[in-house]
């Protein structure tokens, strides 16, 4: 089953899905095991990922924080493929991807990266700064492997744009909330609920909506309206500030439990 008849599966018993995020080393691959074993237990669908790197643009100040220390620890690509396989093989039941920067896929060697990422059974890609228009290899190699790679809509993003960037994309569409870098609050406004059905409108993939959500209240206003809510940087919180035992009954919250 590809990723998007996953999530419509997934959809056919659950209102809206979780997705949550972690930074691979960070504060230890240990904690990163620990943190999504509560996460696999407590009913998240999918998981991203990240593989640090040096400038994480699209991302806020706890999470660029969390990518320089994995890096400072010395976490390499190979640590995190290796890790990525291990946690895959142990909780089955949760879709995860890979997200980073496209410098590490580069570097790396794109047809390798995506063909090793397969065959550890990573279902998608998350890369917040590759425009389609410029990845035309990468887009392509991911389909010939099953691979689905994740688009953006934002909310500057213009209907023709989004249906145009929702062409290239599988899996599911990766909606920003708000203007900015991950971590701020986001607002649950009259202009988020219009920009979520411009989303809608502009594509049949199911929607994720990140940056900024961060509670029950958070999800729930999200239900019927979208299929899959990110919960990123409060999780990096919760575990910096509380440790990875609190993970689990944030998951529990965030899902009405």
């Amino acid at each position: 089953m590809n990723l998007t008849d996953d999530i419509r599966a997934r959809l056919q018993k659950k209102p809206i899905l979780l997705m949550t995020h972690l930074v691979l080393g960070y504060p230890s691959f240990e904690i990163n095991r620990e943190v999504i074993r509560q996460m696999a237990e407590n009913g998240v669908d999918c998981i991203e990922l990240q593989i640090p790197f040096s400038e994480p643009m699209a991302d806020g100040p706890v999470i660029v924080k969390a990518n320089q220390d994995a890096l400072s620890r010395g976490t390499k690509v190979a640590d995190c493929l290796q890790f990525a396989a291990e946690v895959v093989r142990e909780f089955p039941q949760v879709n995860f991807l890979f997200m980073t920067y496209y410098n590490i896929i580069f570097r790396y060697g794109e047809e390798a990266f995506i063909r090793q990422s397969r065959e550890i059974g990573i279902r998608g890609f998350i890369v917040p700064d590759l425009p389609p228009e410029e990845g035309k290899n990468y887009l392509q190699v991911s389909r010939e492997n099953g691979l689905a790679p994740v688009m953006f809509f934002t909310p500057t993003s213009t209907e023709e744009r989004m249906r145009e960037v929702a062409g290239y994309g599988e899996g599911f569409i990766y909606c920003v909330a708000r203007k900015g870098v991950t971590g701020q609050k986001t607002s649950m406004d009259d202009a988020l609920a219009r920009n979520l059905s411009r989303y809608r409108a502009a594509t049949d993939l199911p929607l994720a909506v990140g940056f900024g959500i961060s509670s029950r209240e958070d999800v729930a206003i999200l239900e019927g309206r979208a299929d899959m809510a990110v919960i990123g940087t409060a999780t990096i919180r919760l575990v910096d500030d509380q440790g990875p035992e609190a993970v689990g009954p944030f998951m529990a919250r965030l899902r009405g439990k």
